[in-house]
């Protein structure tokens, strides 16, 4: 029952059929103004400074790999993990974890469904449960004893279900522009686009679309857009798509209500339970985490503190000096 309900997290209606990619004009006329990006199409190789990983998972329907990228010294004992957010990759936080690296070992998961990580062969597995056991089976097979954790969007929620096991091995964390409740403007823009087949002829139009949508978490030139949102494409026959599975939305489908309203109550059960210490980050923008959310957390969890960016939507990229910093006075 627990499984059934926190899969419904995200929960929105999905209207497109996956049976019916959209053609290049229909994406030109979903993203106007292209940006000034020149293009390579083979250029996104893994950052060097870091090393690749695997580690394998099971689900009720088989086993399955899931990638992750480290930084820094694999035998340091304070480690920091990156989560990301729902159609994103461990990828998004190169960054952040090149700036963190020199204290940290810093290990970025791509969630089974994105990235270099394994499909699901039953895509009504997609969900919070799944993948916090995932998490868990990585902290496993790593040996890590005690954990840092920075997770944005989805990524922080599933912080929250491991964090809020008795013995669980993180000790702080930062929520970046998610909790318990969910606005529902979110959910519907969410659902605009989540899981749709889109396909790009080239990948500057795959990259003018990734821009557009990904225009809340704040202002970047094109270079700094491009080696964001470049992992996120990959080309697979004559087009370029976007680095998931499409099928991480059958899930969200027909949901109702009233079984919405149980999933927020399950995750405040669960964030009231966590003993670590929080920030919780709120983009001034974000339509995802309200102030009054964010006030709300604060008054229930005394572990918990909260910060705004302003200028910034859902969710903060930690991509900025700015944002870095802040990261490296909350952990370090």
């Amino acid at each position: 029952m627990l499984k059934k309900l926190l899969k419904r997290l995200f929960g929105f209606k999905e209207n497109i059929s996956e049976e019916t990619p959209l053609a290049a004009g229909v994406v030109a006329e979903l993203v106007p103004d292209p940006l000034p990006i020149v293009v390579e199409e083979n250029e996104d190789a893994p950052d060097p400074q870091s090393r690749t990983g695997y580690i394998q998972c099971a689900s009720p329907s088989g086993l399955h790999k899931m990638a992750y990228r480290e930084w820094g010294d694999s035998n340091n004992p304070n480690v920091l993990i990156c989560v990301h957010g729902l159609t994103r990759r461990g990828s998004d936080f190169t960054v952040l974890a090149r700036a963190m690296s020199d204290y940290y070992r810093v290990i970025c998961p791509d969630i089974v469904g994105r990235g270099d990580s394994d499909w699901l062969p039953n895509p009504m597995l997609y969900g919070i449960p799944q993948y916090a056991s995932d998490m868990m089976a990585l902290i496993a097979q790593l040996g890590l004893s005690k954990v840092d954790w920075f997770g944005t969007s989805m990524g922080g929620l599933i912080g929250t279900f491991v964090a809020a096991q008795e013995h669980s091995p993180i000790r702080r964390m930062i929520l970046n522009d998610v909790g318990p409740r969910i606005e529902p403007t979110a959910l519907s823009r969410l659902g605009d686009y989540v899981g749709k087949p889109l396909r790009f002829a080239s990948k500057k139009e795959g990259l003018i679309y990734l821009n557009r949508i990904c225009a809340p978490f704040g202002t970047f030139p094109p270079e700094q857009w491009k080696a964001y949102n470049g992992p996120h494409l990959i080309k697979r026959g004559d087009a370029w798509v976007l680095h998931y599975d499409p099928s991480i939305a059958k899930p969200f489908e027909a949901l109702s209500s009233a079984t919405a309203v149980v999933g927020e109550m399950m995750t405040w059960k669960a964030y009231d339970a966590i003993k670590a210490d929080m920030l919780i980050v709120r983009g001034g923008d974000s339509d995802l985490l309200s102030a009054k959310t964010v006030a709300e957390m604060c008054q229930r969890n005394p572990r918990a503190r909260s910060i705004e960016i302003p200028g910034v939507g859902h969710a903060p990229a930690f991509i900025t000096p700015e944002q870095v910093s802040l990261v490296r006075e909350f952990f370090i």
